[in-house]
């Protein structure tokens, strides 16, 4: 799992009740992206899922139904020139990131109010394949693998529920 360079992580997909995902503008970029977040020592990768469903966006884990997740860890380098300070400090070159398909149970209000990095300051719900043609493009090989493991997941659970 842990490999020198990389920066343990996780990806949150989350889709609501009409299968839109939800995706988050960064903060002062026109940068859209899912929420992802670090993985804390001795934590297990589905329990940094959870916890940050509600850092990043404010999504209680009881709010939300695990679809799937994907199995293998995918990773992506950061160029050096969108490296961080904190980044750079702990030597990271990248993410490695396990991937996780949510679906909302009930209604929720997106917050960014328990974010401490204070990343994102928007947010839009929209259609499955979009991401890839609006996240940057370091990361646009690990949204289409991730993407393209959950879908059999994303559409089973989707087909069933009409």
């Amino acid at each position: 799992m842990k490999e020198d360079g990389y920066r343990l992580n996780v990806g949150l997909i989350i889709a609501n009740k009409e299968g839109k995902l939800l995706l988050c503008k960064r903060k002062g970029m026109n940068s859209w992206q899912f929420p992802q977040g670090g993985i804390d020592y001795g934590e297990s990768a589905l329990k940094a899922a959870k916890r940050e469903l509600f850092e990043e966006v404010g999504i209680k884990s009881k709010s939300t139904k695990l679809i799937s997740d994907v199995e293998d860890w995918l990773k992506y380098e950061v160029p050096k020139k969108s490296r961080r300070r904190r980044f750079l400090n702990k030597k990271f070159k990248g993410q490695k990131q396990k991937w996780f398909l949510f679906k909302l149970k009930e209604d929720v209000k997106i917050s960014f109010d328990n974010d401490p990095d204070n990343e994102f300051e928007d947010y839009k719900w929209v259609s499955y394949w979009y991401p890839l043609s609006v996240i940057i493009s370091f990361k646009e090989r690990v949204y289409s693998e991730a993407l393209n493991k959950l879908k059999y997941s994303f559409c089973n659970e989707f087909n069933n529920a009409r």
